[in-house]
């Protein structure tokens, strides 16, 4: 079984966030980590390496910077790793980081790819669905759980409250929620053997059947129309009533702002 896991470093925004003059992310000037949701879909192919004996490749899109998080991952038991980098693909939203990856994909060989559900930096959760649809295989979304049943994986998705069981045949696509596991850390073995690890690097002419024109900023149909720091809100304002005019002065204020 071969597992491809996509993965992405991502900002620490403990660390506050950066912005270029074009509203995308200065993404050189932050420290970054694993994305949490993608840490949870590596966990989940080492596991399919630990019990089936799958091989895992690790792929990533990103600034020559991104190699740390593929020996991360190696470090955590990742066979292989596969960096995507090229200015042409600098600001890509997530059409043109699809595309992209899909590019690199075509090149590698897969029984199942691994996502994350979404990332910290962007939130969208589209990436994955996304890269199914350029590859025309199956995906699942929100998997909390999964397990391989032959030449199929079984997964639960999470919906609500609840959770619904799908099964589909590989090559398949599922989106990892952070949930789904708790990641292993990296071992000293692991950490020496992938510092001298060797990481395969591709740029724009690795990618197969994709045009220049979904590639990159130009290629990317979402624009950034206005980018900002976190606003703090004031303190707000602070009153001093009994229970009976605390209510009285709620459903005041809430009549006001028309909530009721």
């Amino acid at each position: 079984m071969k597992v491809v896991v996509c993965i992405k470093q991502v900002p620490d925004t403990k660390g506050g966030v950066k912005f270029n003059p074009d509203g995308t992310l200065d993404r050189a000037a932050m420290m970054t980590i694993m994305n949490p949701d993608d840490k949870a879909g590596l966990e989940a192919a080492l596991r399919l390496k630990d019990q089936y004996g799958a091989e895992v490749t690790v792929l990533t899109m990103g600034l020559p910077k991104a190699e740390d998080v593929l020996r991360e991952a190696m470090a955590m038991g990742a066979d292989k790793g596969v960096l995507v980098t090229d200015r042409v693909l600098g600001g890509a939203d997530t059409w043109a980081t699809s595309q992209t990856l899909a590019g690199a994909l075509r090149n590698m060989e897969y029984d199942l790819i691994i996502t994350g559900r979404q990332a910290i930096d962007g939130d969208t959760a589209q990436v994955g669905p996304q890269i199914s649809e350029h590859l025309d295989i199956p995906v699942i979304s929100y998997a909390q759980n999964l397990k391989i049943e032959g030449d199929s994986v079984i997964v639960e998705r999470q919906f609500d409250d609840r959770y619904h069981v799908l099964k589909a045949k590989m090559p398949c696509l599922i989106t990892a929620l952070a949930e789904l596991n708790e990641p292993r850390y990296m071992t000293p073995g692991g950490i020496f053997d992938a510092c001298k690890a060797e990481i395969t690097v591709w740029g724009r002419a690795d990618l197969k059947d994709v045009e220049d024109s979904n590639l990159g900023l130009k290629g990317s149909p979402t624009q950034i129309a206005k980018a900002s720091d976190k606003v703090r809100k004031g303190a707000g304002e602070k009153v001093n009533l009994d229970p009976a005019e605390s209510v009285d002065y709620i459903v005041g204020k809430l009549k006001e702002k028309h909530v009721i």
